[in-house]
């Protein structure tokens, strides 16, 4: 008996201690308040929002569906069997550096395009920074080898003839996926064939010139261009993949013109 009584008198005063503890935690954290309590909502509009929601990501203009997502899995098999594998082997064999300025070098090219469509859309600061851009990366970065407009405040300002022609109030028109490139539209696909037919016709620092001549260069230009795209067919999981990067395509350009 008396061996008990430590026990019990230890095991009465752990309980008492614990509830004081439970009551003074309790007393520490902060009762749940509902933060959307104070805001006046809408029931019946909340409750078909997700719907709502869902419809608008399914109006897109898609007559040629049926083509496009034929294209789109040729798209995305191709990728897979042909495309990334050569990304890879590009990556294994080669560098970071190397790559590195192998994609500033294509990338100081694609600031012909981007001059030339901030000026028609009327963005002469963008354009005087495209222009000092060129500059400096061709001349001080070695015909571009090296960004060093970059590293002076002067990051690459993403112009195409598809965005000035939204610009000009010309509709988007039918969604496209186009082979081997992707998601378009009929607009879109229209300023990238006239911005390809500007940059050869500009053919900045003979360009053009040398990939003719040097026809493996259109295959080191096809693998960096796939190199800087993160996008990967199937990493979103899910059935309706088509139906959620059109939605993403449309919404992404409408934002690129409205900025």
């Amino acid at each position: 008996m008396k061996t008990c009584m430590p026990l019990a008198l230890l095991t009465a005063t752990l309980t008492i201690g614990g509830q004081a503890q439970a009551q003074n935690a309790a007393a520490e954290v902060p009762a749940y308040q509902d933060p959307l309590l104070k805001l006046d909502i809408d029931e019946r509009e909340n409750r078909y929002q997700f719907e709502r929601s869902s419809l608008r990501a399914l109006k897109v203009q898609d007559p040629l569906e049926g083509i496009n997502r034929r294209i789109y899995r040729f798209n995305a098999r191709f990728d897979r069997y042909v495309y990334l594998p050569a990304v890879r082997t590009y990556v294994w064999a080669t560098p970071k550096p190397v790559r590195t300025g192998v994609s500033n070098v294509f990338d100081n090219l694609r600031d012909i395009p981007n001059l030339g469509n901030s000026l028609l859309q009327g963005k002469f600061h963008l354009s005087a920074q495209t222009t000092a851009r060129l500059l400096f990366n061709s001349i001080f970065g070695l015909a571009g080898i090296f960004d060093v407009a970059e590293s002076m405040g002067l990051p690459q300002q993403d112009e195409d003839f598809g965005q000035t022609l939204g610009v000009w109030g010309v509709p988007p028109g039918p969604y496209v996926v186009i082979p081997f490139l992707g998601p378009s539209s009929l607009r879109d696909g229209t300023g990238r064939a006239v911005d390809w037919v500007f940059e050869d016709y500009v053919n900045f620092m003979e360009n053009r010139d040398f990939m003719n001549n040097y026809q493996a260069t259109w295959g080191l230009w096809a693998i960096d261009l796939r190199y800087g795209i993160p996008f990967r067919y199937g990493a979103l999981d899910s059935p309706f993949e088509y139906d959620q990067v059109r939605y993403l395509h449309t919404k992404l350009r409408e934002f690129e013109i409205s900025r």
